[in-house]
């Protein structure tokens, strides 16, 4: 059993910390060269060691737990707590493990996973709202990617490493036995009771579901996988995985929801408050002379019409990755060093109403091209196209949707190019690679490294 490692009470950083009142919901098609403000707090986290944050949670207005992920060996992780709304933070645990998943069913227990591939699967739980942790037994086997805690007795684990130790487990007594259900690449796994539940097979490549509790999985077709997904319902339910989709029979058949044109149109993370208003991050607006702004979305019809916001804040957060709202008005909103904080919902909210722009369609005039060879090991080549001087940037992603590497960042002339990816230091997997022109999402591809 570990007991409390260690308080770092952070004291509110003078000037830092405010409170804005005027909230600016963006028209999408209509917008200025000056970012607007919003009814945002900004707040910080503490100073781990650099480690960046990788999950968050709210129980409720006031308490909250995060993780940090880093998935080098020997290297300390660890869990935070908050207990007035995210304002100060302190480590009540640190362990030797990349974690990534936090989950609490009630203010005082709750469960975190993670662990490295050269050493195998960690959970551990707390029943006393993080002041002890203890380590549970888990299978043999890769690090665990998702986690979904349905009691304190059901759970179930992911592990990418697919064949020999990899795939899906699950306990339903508390981690004192597992089932292995599945021994694919399993990377992120949903149940809406338990019973019918959806996973990731294959790094993203498809979407799945369980009718039996998770022992055998369906694949739905012509449907890739999902950043997030939640269901309302047994029939209702959204996925994220760049774009936004929605379902109203059970996940057979998915329809897309047109996200306000920005740019960059990505929803990572959303959570829903009821079936009806969601917020969701992972977008953002890049300002001529401001850099980016990250993108909070959101809707109040179920997904029929998305708006979004733009949280003005003192220190710049370039875009968002988590995101955990309790109700209608107060949420959080996060990157992996600082984040904000809303009690009212952003103020008075404006839908976004319309889906077109003035500007020029640029994709008509900037191509980029599927990469070869795909799959590809460990070397690929991608081709782009320009029709004018622009700021070119082309960067890779992984299936999480963070950066892996810039290939290109620079000003370029009207041309073709050629780019090639060495993915010698990239893990097998499912890669997305995105060209911007001016700060403007162009497109993004899918291209998959085996080895």
């Amino acid at each position: 059993m570990k007991t409390l490692l260690e308080i770092l009470n952070l004291k509110r950083l003078s000037g830092i910390l405010f409170y804005t009142s005027i909230i600016s919901f963006i028209i999408a098609f209509n917008f200025s060269d000056n970012p607007p403000v919003s009814g945002w707090q900004q707040q910080f986290l503490p100073f781990m060691n650099n480690r960046p944050l990788s999950d968050i949670t709210f129980v409720d207005s006031l308490t909250g737990f995060g993780i940090t992920g880093d998935h080098t060996a020997n290297v300390t992780n660890y869990v935070i707590k908050t207990t007035n709304g995210g304002d100060n933070w302190f480590v009540v645990d640190s362990i030797y493990q990349d974690l990534t998943k936090v989950n609490f069913i009630n203010t005082n227990t709750g469960f975190v996973c993670g662990g490295l591939n050269q050493i195998g699967g960690y959970l551990t739980k707390t029943t006393d709202s993080g002041l002890n942790w203890n380590v549970l037994s888990t299978p043999f086997g890769g690090s665990f990617q998702d986690m979904f805690v349905l009691s304190e007795d059901t759970i179930w684990v992911t592990s990418p490493v697919g064949g020999g130790f990899g795939g899906l487990y699950r306990t339903i007594n508390g981690g004192i036995s597992w089932v292995r259900q599945d021994d694919r690449v399993v990377n992120k796994i949903y149940m809406l009771n338990g019973l019918v539940g959806f996973a990731t097979l294959s790094d993203g490549s498809y979407l799945a579901k369980t009718t039996n509790g998770g022992f055998n999985w369906t694949i739905i077709p012509n449907e890739i996988g999902y950043f997030d997904i939640f269901f309302s319902d047994s029939l209702t339910g959204w996925k994220a995985f760049a774009n936004m989709r929605k379902t109203t029979d059970g996940g057979l058949t998915w329809q897309e929801q047109t996200l306000p044109v920005t740019s960059t149109v990505s929803m990572k993370k959303f959570s829903n408050v009821n079936s009806d208003t969601i917020w969701g991050v992972g977008g953002y607006k890049f300002y001529s002379g401001h850099g980016t702004r990250g993108i909070i979305y959101k809707t109040t019809n179920g997904g029929a019409v998305w708006g979004y916001q733009l949280p003005d804040t003192s220190f710049n957060i370039p875009q968002f990755y988590y995101s955990d709202f309790i109700n209608a008005k107060i949420g959080w909103s996060y990157n992996i060093y600082t984040g904000v904080h809303t009690v009212n919902g952003g103020d008075t909210v404006t839908i976004y109403t319309g889906i077109s722009n003035n500007n020029v369609n640029i994709s008509d005039v900037f191509s980029l091209y599927q990469n070869y060879p795909n799959p590809f090991n460990p070397v690929t080549t991608i081709e782009y196209e320009i029709s004018s001087k622009g700021f070119i940037n082309l960067s890779v992603y992984n299936i999480q949707g963070k950066k892996q590497t810039e290939l290109v960042n620079k000003i370029q002339n009207t041309g073709n190019y050629k780019v090639n990816l060495n993915g010698s230091d990239l893990p097998t997997g499912v890669y997305f690679y995105t060209m911007f022109v001016n700060g403007n999402r162009i497109q993004t591809k899918k291209m998959m490294l085996l080895k």
